[in-house]
């Protein structure tokens, strides 16, 4: 049992392990904020803070002090910050901003204080604040504009006062020095009455037209007049009135105004007025304006006689989920030249009531799921240049010679990611047509035979996702001006791309990605020398060949990410590092091995050009699997090189001696046989006195002269002729070998013409100098039968030699040559002989 007072070994433990931080802590070095840019932006957020902690550099941009209990801030309270140019002190519970609180803040531009119960604000809290451009006080418990301290602020472009007690839209005379505020939103406040000279200091104000925000706030009544001659950039009146009357009457009061955009309508989980009926926007006749949005809207049955009555001056109108499901009337004389119909409730494409608007430049109804067909066409729109159909569930079959008719001038057209698209041939759209866009649309009767060829003027096309399988070359026939073509997400014939481009010379971007293309023909791109951006990504190619890129010359960007690359080849790496300025290479299957060491090093330098480059991770060999490729080790291939280089070098002597065994065989072969058989030559008696070599064609004077001769005369010689003293069924080598060399003394050539040409002669004599070398005397004797022609003895370079520098025997057919002749034959196989008793007797 351990007494008190005394620490056990895991309370020491532990200790050891806490005082290294109580000591940072205390010496100041602890930092409880969250460091997300170094030296320049951290977090500080509900960490119970009740003052900006010592550890913030000075060089601190960024600051979020959110959800901290500061209570209030005095003066100076930011001085060790003095670079901060973001603050954000929401629901820090501040009730109290003393005078100079910010002084020391001269760069900061934005500044958020919502959620805080301000009960006082000193007259010069904001002062110093010479740079702000944003004051957040949403939710701040202000009471009236006149109690912001802000006149000083000339920098200030947005302020936002949100959800607050605020009952008067009066503006107080210091806005007239604001002349850079541009964004004022009263949202959510408690105004309801807007009478006449409330905004009057606008007309007295220099600067931007002022974007004024009054959306949430329950406004019964706007007098008449007291909009009148007011200039403003934007008016957002978003529920903002309790019914239709109440509505109705309220946009009366906003005669006389001047704005480029009017906001009316509700949001989507606050209805207040909820049924259009005619004469709601009575009030707007008297509104100039230039955009009007009406957004949020339920229910409008078919009480849209009005809707666009006093809209006529408008040029740009944009219906946002409204539940419109038909437009009943036009008027006359319309100036709307852009009309925007985002999820409304339309069935089919109202083109006959939209043709109506003879001035419409851009028409677009998108984002509806109920609008499904498209059967009737647009009539007489010839100014009408974007029709955008887009993100509907349209449909039908395209013919546009019908539905776009009245469109002669039409230059856009977007049907993307719709439904079913039925192309038929021929497909006539207006020859105008400069951007088709048909992407993760269904396109049916596509892809075998050239559709868009009438379209000589288009630039863009973008059919990608359209279940496409392109099966004829001729495809794009048509489109000479196209400059961007997409087509991810199809297919090829045979999954490689062919000479499908090949007349689209002024393509500038190609994307063919997700096409699952296993080739890329070494000619599908010569024709496009101005394609600047190309991706060929996500599909499984495997080579990047240089040859097949060679002809785009203007090419400065490539995505060949997500493909079965292994590496690139020092002719690939030359060629693109000259050109691209964006090349991305991640998801690839790399073989890290010492084989590419090249490739690692080209990557390890090519940081600025490779993108994701973290993402180029190694797929084989099995150890280096999902390492990434910067991390590869290219010192371990140094002794790898050189294990190599030996390993290359010993390959190369044995594949050499191998090669050398194989042609020499005979000679080496039986080479040590002769060696072996010399040894031994002490034990074994000689059974001829000479070993003779011939011709096969010389056989008669072997026999009639030479051996007839020796053999008969006195003293006897015994020859070894192959014909009559070879072992039969021996190895012919075997028997000249061992019969013919070891058995004899001497051996005896007979040269001719007939021994020049033989092989066999050639190689009996080259034996017979090796057996002569290793018996270590002189063995041979040479004879000429005739005048041998000097070319064909050089031809044999051993016997050559041999004759310039040995006493050989010329036969002549004379008498006294021939006496002379057989004296030196037998004088020469006397030498060295040895005589038995026998012998001595017969002779």
């Amino acid at each position: 049992m351990l007494r008190r007072g005394v620490c056990s070994p895991s309370t020491l433990f532990t200790l050891s392990l806490v005082m290294p931080f109580l000591s940072q802590c205390s010496a100041g070095n602890f930092n409880p904020c969250l460091e997300v840019v170094p030296g320049l932006t951290y977090r500080c957020m509900d960490l119970n803070l009740s003052r900006v902690p010592a550890e913030i550099p000075p060089s601190t941009q960024n600051l979020d002090l959110s959800f901290n209990p500061l209570g209030s801030l005095g003066s100076n309270n930011f001085s060790a910050v003095p670079a901060l140019k973001f603050l954000d002190l929401a629901r820090c519970c501040l009730q109290t901003i003393e005078n100079y609180a910010f002084e020391d803040l001269c760069n900061l531009s934005t500044l958020i204080l919502t959620g805080n119960p301000l009960r006082y604000l000193g007259p010069s809290a904001f002062f110093g604040l010479s740079s702000l451009r944003r004051l957040i006080a949403v939710e701040t418990n202000i009471f009236s504009l006149a109690d912001l301290p802000i006149r000083h602020l000339h920098t200030l472009e947005e302020l936002n006062v949100g959800n607050n007690h605020i009952e008067s839209l009066t503006l107080p005379k210091y806005f007239t020095n604001l002349t850079s505020l541009r964004f004022l939103s009263l949202q959510s406040n408690r105004i309801s009455y807007i009478s006449k000279g409330q905004l009057d200091v606008l007309q007295e104000r220099k600067g931007p037209y002022l974007t004024l925000v009054l959306s949430l706030n329950d406004i019964k009544y706007i007098q008449p007049g007291a909009f009148e001659g007011i200039q403003l950039h934007e008016l957002s009146l978003r529920a903002c009135f309790n019914n239709f009357t109440v509505m109705k009457d309220c946009l009366q009061g906003l005669a006389g105004l001047q704005v480029n955009r009017l906001i009316l309508g509700e949001f989507r989980n606050i209805w207040r007025v909820e049924n259009f009926q005619n004469g709601l926007l009575d009030g707007l006749c008297q509104v100039q304006m230039q955009e009007f949005v009406f957004i949020c809207f339920k229910r409008f049955k078919n009480n849209t006689d009005t809707l666009f009555e006093c809209l006529l001056d408008v040029s740009t109108i944009r219906f946002v989920d409204l539940y419109l499901s038909q437009v009943s009337a036009v008027p006359e004389f319309s100036q709307v030249q852009s009309l925007e119909c985002k999820l409304c409730k339309f069935g089919e494409v109202p083109a006959v009531k939209l043709s109506l608007f003879k001035k419409l430049r851009v028409l677009r109804i998108t984002k509806s799921k109920y609008l499904t067909n498209f059967v009737k066409g647009f009539k007489d729109l010839p100014s009408l240049e974007v029709l955008d159909l887009s993100e509907n569930e349209l449909s039908f079959t395209m013919r546009c010679s019908f539905l776009l008719a009245g469109t002669p001038n039409l230059r856009h057209l977007n049907l993307s990611f719709n439904n079913l698209i039925t192309l038929k041939d021929p497909f006539s759209c207006p020859n105008g047509l400069l951007s088709l866009d048909f992407q993760h649309s269904i396109l049916k009767n596509f892809g075998t035979i050239p559709l868009f060829r009438f379209f000589t003027n288009l630039t863009y096309l973008d059919i990608s996702y359209t279940s496409v399988q392109i099966l004829c070359e001729c495809v794009f026939w048509g489109l000479e001006s196209l400059q961007v073509l997409k087509m991810a997400g199809n297919s090829f014939k045979d999954n490689s791309l062919a000479n499908n481009f090949r007349n689209l010379t002024q393509l500038r971007t190609l994307d063919v990605s997700n096409c699952k293309l296993l080739q890329v023909s070494s000619s599908t791109f010569a024709n496009l020398r101005n394609l600047r951006d190309l991706n060929i990504s996500n599909n499984r190619l495997k080579t990047l060949d240089s040859m097949t890129f060679l002809p785009l010359q203007a090419l400065t960007v490539l995505d060949f990410s997500n493909n079965q690359l292994t590496f690139l080849t020092h002719t690939a790496l030359k060629s693109l590092i000259d050109r691209l300025i964006y090349l991305d290479l991640s998801h690839n299957m790399f073989d890290c091995s010492c084989t590419h060491l090249s490739f690692f090093e080209w990557v390890k330098k090519q940081k600025q050009l490779l993108q994701n480059i973290e993402r180029m991770v190694c797929s084989s060999p099995v150890n280096m699997k999902n390492v990434s490729v910067l991390n590869f080790d290219l010192s371990n291939c140094q002794l790898s090189i050189t294990l190599v280089a030996v390993s290359a070098s010993m390959a190369l002597v044995a594949v050499l001696i191998m090669f050398l065994i194989y042609k020499y065989y005979f000679h080496l072969y039986y080479a040590v046989v002769l060696l072996s058989g010399c040894k031994h030559s002490s034990e074994r008696g000689d059974t001829y006195d000479a070993f003779v070599i011939h011709s096969s064609k010389d056989v008669d004077w072997v026999k009639e002269e030479l051996v007839k001769t020796i053999e008969e005369g006195v003293p006897p010689f015994r020859l070894c002729i192959h014909y009559r003293d070879f072992v039969p069924g021996v190895p012919i080598v075997s028997n000249i070998v061992q019969e013919g060399f070891l058995s004899s003394r001497k051996v005896i050539a007979v040269i001719s013409s007939h021994f020049l040409e033989s092989q066999w002669c050639k190689f009996e004599f080259e034996i017979a100098q090796s057996w002569q070398f290793v018996e270590g005397k002189a063995g041979i004797i040479l004879i000429v039968l005739e005048e041998v022609d000097k070319a064909m003895q050089r031809r044999l370079l051993g016997l050559s030699r041999y004759l310039r520098r040995n006493t050989y025997l010329e036969w002549k057919d004379k008498e006294v040559s021939k006496h002379v002749f057989w004296r030196q034959l037998r004088t020469a196989l006397l030498d060295g002989k040895t005589w038995n008793h026998e012998e001595v007797r017969l002779m």
